[in-house]
């Protein structure tokens, strides 16, 4: 099935005048005339309901995400508002702050304020979106999944776990910790369950239950775990930090330790927001949050736009930027 955004290419003209032409919304005779011969052409036939409701929306849309201050977030953030914008369309951002109450309040803001939709970075394992997708909105997830049979864009999250581990592996390292993020959250569980392959495969002798720490996905996160991780009476000689703030956070601690990378090695899911180390310190795994932003904006138009495939989820990959430093023998 063609989709809105075809319909817009060939017409010449922007995705957000399709929907207007055919939720009979005012547009010059001359772009309706040529809307509708590129739909009739492509063989575009928007989804009745969606059309039914779009005649009640605004032009806005909802960005929910629970940590505005991470970085990651609002590169995610600006793809979003980038293609939103390209197609008429405002975007509200909302701070959930992981919160579900909070999470739920916007929800709710969103179906009382007419939004066109909600792209959603879901506050825990429990979010409950039945009360908008009941009024036919669309809902897109992105960075976790929610349990509901919606669009979604995520990193490629095993595989990052992975790629952090085999790197320290490869560097030398044996005693390799794992900082994850909130035990609840797919995502943090995912990347851990990828550090927990490779260490089954690669050194099956280690404790990985007691090298194992879950945490907020923030600096503090990464600075308790770090300090429990160095109580142990064996100390990792490698950590996998499992996003960019608890890396943050853990190389502060691995410093004021006089532990810094590369003497104690460190891999980081995400890229560093902010550090006082070289970058070759640091093996980082870069996570393409502007791409994933720009992902689920442009599945979001499309269902809102009338589009009424199955739903489908869109998986991103990530990139490896190993450390060049090498610890001394």
């Amino acid at each position: 099935m063609a989709t809105i955004y075809e319909v817009a290419k060939m017409a010449g003209v922007s995705p957000a005048t399709v929907s207007r032409v055919f939720n009979g919304i005012g547009v010059s005779e001359a772009k309706t005339q040529a809307v509708r011969d590129a739909a009739r052409q492509l063989r575009f036939s928007p989804n009745r309901t969606a059309r039914s409701l779009r005649r009640q929306e605004s032009e806005v849309i909802a960005l929910v995400i629970p940590d505005i201050e991470n970085p990651y977030f609002t590169e995610l953030a600006r793809g979003v508002e980038d293609v939103a914008q390209k197609a008429g369309y405002s975007v509200v951002l909302c701070n959930s702050d992981a919160q579900v109450e909070k999470e739920a309040r916007y929800l709710q803001i969103a179906i009382a304020e007419h939004m066109a939709g909600v792209i959603l970075a879901a506050a825990a394992d429990h979010t409950n979106l039945d009360d908008i997708l009941a009024t036919g909105r669309p809902v897109v997830a992105v960075d976790r999944g929610t349990g509901y049979d919606i669009d979604g864009v995520v990193m490629a999250n095993r595989s990052a776990g992975r790629a952090a581990t085999e790197n320290l592996v490869d560097a030398g390292y044996r005693r390799i910790a794992f900082i994850a993020g909130p035990e609840l959250i797919e995502t943090a569980q995912e990347r851990a369950q990828g550090w927990r392959a490779v260490m089954a495969s690669r050194v099956p002798d280690a404790p990985v239950d007691e090298l194992l720490r879950y945490s907020s996905f923030q600096v503090d996160g990464g600075r308790g775990a770090m300090e429990e991780l160095l109580a142990l009476a064996e100390p990792p000689d490698a950590v996998v930090a499992g996003n960019n703030l608890i890396g943050v956070g853990a190389i502060q601690v691995l410093t004021e330790h006089g532990l810094t990378p590369p003497r104690l090695g460190v891999a980081v899911i995400g890229s560093l927001p902010f550090t006082t180390l070289s970058p070759s310190a640091v093996t980082i795994v870069r996570l393409p949050a502007r791409h994933m932003g720009v992902t689920a904006a442009t599945l979001l138009l499309e269902r809102i736009g009338g589009d009424g495939q199955p739903s489908r989820t869109v998986v991103l990959r990530n990139e490896v930027q190993p450390a060049t430093a090498v610890r001394s023998a």
